[in-house]
């Protein structure tokens, strides 16, 4: 028989609910300790190597639900100073985003390490578990998952650092705002389709050429916002100022757009590509 400690009530829950979701083999006794809290003992209906990794494995889970938001927000704290509440609840968003994230953009961060944080657990658990049939989870958890909290301490390090990117931009696009908002628009409107590249449309439904669009960009100093000559994508904006913008595409949330859209804010609408008014020039393009 193997037995776990847990001092939550909340945690043991979850931990027996995830076994018993695991296996229909599980049977266990659940009993209060008076120093120790709850006492759970399982019976070993199946092979012990087994049955350690099925509790690793519930243990993590209980973790990554229960702890693991505690733990990023006073590592933050303690390992990076930080102290104001707005900064430490979005360097944990990002943090918790980079740590459990499925997109590709996480996972690729998470490449950086060698393991996964969830397999990390498991494999800490495991390595907690091995000569004992008494577990302790708090105690594992205080004092068995060193391994992981330096690896908690790198991912956070890396939101710090989109966190200031984040910061960066946003000041960038404060800037762009504020120097908009002091220029006369100079033309009424014009066209965008989204691609790797915008390209930019007339209300004729005509083309912007690349020549055109420099012409425009070399009348207005735009160093004095940070932006050169190779920009082709905000920058002819800038130089135009139009009073409104229509883009089209099929990705509202594309980096590109939503600078556009932040910094001209009302300005812009964006629709779907299906309802780009100028395909005839469009295929004609091509």
């Amino acid at each position: 028989m193997l037995e776990a400690y847990f001092g939550s009530d909340k945690e043991v829950l979850r931990f027996c609910e995830y076994l018993f979701g695991k296996s229909n083999q599980i049977q266990l006794h659940w009993k209060l300790h008076e120093e120790w809290g709850n006492h759970i003992q399982i019976e070993e209906n199946i092979p012990s190597k087994q049955l350690k990794e099925l509790m690793a494995n519930a243990m993590a889970h209980v973790f990554m639900e229960n702890r693991l938001g505690n733990m990023i927000r006073s590592t933050i704290k303690k390992y990076y100073y930080y102290r104001d509440t707005d900064e430490i609840e979005r360097i944990y968003e990002i943090a918790n985003w980079i740590i459990t994230g499925e997109d590709d953009s996480s996972i690729q961060i998470r490449k950086t390490k060698k393991d996964e944080p969830s397999q990390l657990l498991v494999s800490l658990f495991i390595a907690n578990m091995k000569s004992t049939r008494i577990f302790h989870y708090d105690s594992i958890i205080k004092f068995g998952l060193g391994v992981f909290k330096d690896y908690l301490i790198h991912y956070i390090g890396l939101a710090i650092d989109e966190f200031k990117r984040e910061e960066d931009h946003q000041e960038f696009v404060n800037m762009l705002r504020n120097y908009i908002s002091k220029k006369q628009p100079k033309i009424p409107m014009i066209h965008i389709l989204q691609g790797s590249h915008f390209t930019f449309y007339k209300e004729s439904g005509k083309m912007f050429s690349a020549l055109e669009l420099r012409t425009i960009m070399q009348n207005e100093p735009l160093y004095i916002v940070g932006l050169d000559e190779d920009e082709m994508n905000l920058a002819p904006l800038i130089a135009m100022s139009p009073q409104q913008i229509k883009i089209y595409g099929d990705d509202p949330s594309e980096a590109k757009t939503l600078t556009v859209i932040n910094v001209f804010q009302e300005r812009v609408t964006f629709e779907s590509a299906n309802h780009f008014p100028f395909q005839y020039y469009y295929k004609n393009e091509q």
